[in-house]
């Protein structure tokens, strides 16, 4: 149960930040506490434990309401599944990809004193991160596809938050596969999913 409790952090992680990409997408603006959570786990490379890549527990709680609506079958956002198993895919793609892994590395880490000494949310650190998404990760098929207001998709400030919260869901997708994550959980292990949501709710 210990792993299951571990990794439903990380899934609670991949959630938040897609719930984040599809209001950016929709309305222009992020949470601003959600955007940095999830912005400095990109960062928390190194970090010891899943607690430790997203801060606390208590940062991820609307991640993890998210991951028990969906396992309970109360979620009303049939995209977000769709976009989960989308960065999923992606997340196969990109650890078997060495070259490209090496190239996000090296950017995030290039990134990480600007982003210690303005914040991780600062408008030139999501400009740099967005545009390492663009540069790698979204070469890769199968692309993840952010459907929203046309209107701020235009916006190219819009566009780099979109793929810097991507590369986060990315980061937590890699994390949740390190955990032992495989899609089986979703199969066959809902109701251990649940217990292991609802204790870390607790």
């Amino acid at each position: 149960m210990a792993e299951l409790s571990e990794r439903v952090l990380a899934l609670a992680g991949l959630a938040q930040a897609l719930a984040q990409v599809r209001r950016i997408a929709d309305t222009g603006q992020a949470n601003a506490s959600v955007l940095e959570t999830a912005l400095e786990s990109v960062f928390r490379i190194d970090a010891s434990s899943p607690t430790a890549v997203y801060g606390s527990v208590a940062q991820l709680r609307p991640g993890l309401v998210l991951v028990q609506d969906y396992f309970t079958s109360r979620s009303h956002d049939e995209h977000l599944p769709r976009l989960a198993l989308a960065v999923l895919q992606l997340e196969r793609r990109f650890v078997q990809d060495a070259a490209m892994a090496d190239k996000v590395l090296g950017g995030i880490r290039a990134q990480a004193d600007q982003a210690q000494r303005l914040g991780s949310s600062h408008p030139d650190v999501i400009a740099a991160l967005g545009t390492l998404y663009a540069d790698t990760l979204s070469h890769l098929r199968p692309r993840v596809l952010v459907q929203g207001n046309p209107h701020y998709l235009g916006q190219p400030g819009v566009v780099a938050e979109v793929r810097a919260v991507l590369l986060a869901a990315v980061r937590s997708a890699v994390l949740w596969r390190q955990l032992g994550g495989s899609y089986w959980d979703f199969l066959l292990r809902k109701r251990a999913m649940v217990d292991a949501t609802e204790a870390r709710l607790d």
